[in-house]
C-alpha cells in the first residue's frame, strides 16, 4: 500500500499532544491537574440561545441539508450585527458566508485561493490554522515576527517593498491569539494601504473582537474605506457567546474571496445544522449582557492571575483584550525554551499551560495562560506556581 501521503508528511507532529501525555500520567499520579492551556471557555452558552435551538431542533423543516453559504436569514443577521456594531454595509447574498466555526472557514479559503507557488505573509507567532492551513494548501509561508518590541508595520512595508514575487495574502488578528496585541483603526488603514500598493489580499481574523478590557474597543478592518475591495474578515461565535462546541462562524467582506470560499465549501460541505444557525441569530440579535458579563468575568481573571503571577516572580504583561495571558518564561528557565518550561510546570506545579514555540518560532519564549479556571483553582494553581518559583529558584 501506498502511504506516501505528502500534504499529511508537510505537517509536524501536534506539538501540544506531548503535554497531553504528561497530563495523563500527572493526573494517573493523584495530582489535580489546573488546565490553562486549550482556550476552550468553560461557562455555558446563555439559556435564550439554546432555547432558540431547542425550538428549531423541533421545526422538522431545518433537519434538511442547509445551503452550503449558510441560511440567508443568518446572514441577513450578520449584515445587521456589522451595521450596528462597526458602521458596515454588507451584502448578505454576495458579501457574507457562513462557516463551520471560524477553523474551519479559514483552513477552506486557503485552499480556495492559494496553491503551489503562491506565497502568503502570516504572522509569528500566531493561531496555528492561520499558519498551517496555508502550508496543507501547499503555498509557501514566510513569517513575519509581532512581538511587543519590535514595529510589525514597518517590517511588513520593507517586506513587501523588497519581497520578489510579491505575496498573494497577508494574514493578520486583531485581538491577537496568543500574544493579545491589540491595535487601533490607524493601523488598519496603513495596512490597506500598503495592501492595495502592492496588489496583495487581506484576511482579517477578529474572534476577539468582544473579549476586550478597561475600555479598549476592538476595530474591524472593514470600517477602512475601500477595505472592501481587497479584504475579508473572519469572525466565531465560539468565544463571545461561550458556542465554542456549536461551531458556527462567518467571513465577510470582499466578494472576490467570498465567492472563492463559496464555491469551494459547495463541494465539501453543507454547513452547520440550520437548527445551530437558527440559535446564531439568537445569540447577535437578541440580548447582549451576558457578553458584558462574561467580558466582566474575563478581566477579573485576568487581574487574579496577573497580580498572583507579578507576586510568584514573573515579568507580567497585562492584556486589554482576549481570554489569554501571553508572558515570558521566568528568567531562571530561558533557557530550556517554552516546551521544556511547560512540561516542567506541569510535571512539579501540575498547572498546564501552553509553549509559545507551538505558536512559531518568535514564540519560544513565551508559555500563554488561557483564563478558563475559576478563581478559585486559580488560587490554588497560583499557590503551586509560587512554590514551584521558590522551590526552583534554590536549585538554580
Amino acid at each position: 500500500m501506498n502511504d506516501d501521503f505528502l500534504r499529511v508528511k508537510r505537517l509536524p507532529p501536534y506539538l501540544f499532544s506531548v503535554l497531553d501525555d504528561l497530563q495523563k500520567e500527572v493526573v494517573a499520579s493523584g495530582a489535580e491537574v489546573f488546565d490553562f492551556g486549550l482556550g476552550n471557555p468553560d461557562q455555558a452558552t446563555a439559556p435564550h440561545i439554546v432555547e432558540a435551538l431547542r425550538e428549531a431542533a423541533l421545526n422538522s423543516a431545518w433537519h434538511r441539508y442547509a445551503p452550503s453559504p449558510g441560511i440567508l436569514p443568518l446572514r441577513q443577521a450578520i449584515s445587521r450585527w456589522y451595521d450596528r456594531r462597526y458602521q458596515v454595509e454588507l451584502d448578505p447574498e454576495k458579501e457574507t458566508i457562513v462557516t463551520i466555526g471560524s477553523k474551519e472557514g479559514l483552513a477552506h479559503l486557503a485552499l480556495a485561493i492559494t496553491s503551489t507557488g503562491d506565497t502568503v505573509l502570516v504572522p509569528d507567532p500566531c493561531y496555528p490554522v492561520h499558519h498551517w492551513g496555508f502550508v496543507i494548501a501547499d503555498a509557501t509561508v514566510k513569517r513575519i515576527p509581532l512581538l511587543p518590541d519590535i514595529d510589525f508595520l514597518a517590517t511588513l512595508e520593507t517586506t513587501l517593498d523588497t519581497m520578489k514575487p510579491k505575496p498573494k495574502l497577508l494574514v493578520l488578528n486583531f485581538p491577537t491569539n496568543p500574544s493579545t496585541l491589540c491595535v487601533d483603526l490607524d493601523f488598519f488603514t496603513k495596512v490597506i494601504e500598503l495592501a492595495k500598493k502592492h496588489k496583495i489580499w487581506v484576511l482579517h481574523d477578529l474572534a476577539y473582537a468582544e473579549l476586550v478590557f478597561d475600555g479598549y474597543k476592538a476595530p474591524s478592518i472593514l470600517q477602512v474605506p475601500g477595505a472592501k475591495d481587497i479584504a475579508v474578515e473572519s469572525y466565531t461565535l465560539s468565544k463571545t457567546y461561550n458556542m465554542a462546541g456549536w461551531r458556527v462562524g462567518f467571513l465577510c467582506g470582499n466578494r472576490t474571496l467570498v465567492g472563492a470560499l463559496k464555491h469551494i465549501k459547495s463541494y465539501l460541505d453543507y454547513g452547520s445544522f440550520a437548527a445551530v444557525q437558527m440559535a446564531a441569530i439568537a445569540a447577535l440579535e437578541g440580548p447582549q449582557e451576558t457578553v458584558t458579563e462574561m467580558c466582566k468575568m474575563y478581566q477579573h481573571r485576568r487581574d487574579v492571575m496577573c497580580a498572583g503571577l507579578k507576586a510568584a516572580g514573573w515579568d507580567v504583561m497585562v492584556p486589554k483584550a482576549t481570554m489569554f495571558l501571553w508572558l515570558k518564561v521566568p528568567k531562571p528557565f530561558q533557557e530550556m525554551g517554552s516546551l521544556k518550561f511547560a512540561q516542567l510546570l506541569l510535571r512539579e506545579a501540575h498547572v498546564r499551560v501552553s509553549p509559545g514555540v507551538g505558536f512559531g518560532q518568535y514564540g519560544d519564549g513565551y508559555v500563554r495562560f488561557s483564563l478558563v479556571e475559576d478563581e478559585k483553582q486559580m488560587q490554588k494553581a497560583l499557590e503551586n506556581i509560587k512554590r514551584f518559583m521558590q522551590h526552583n529558584k534554590k536549585l538554580i
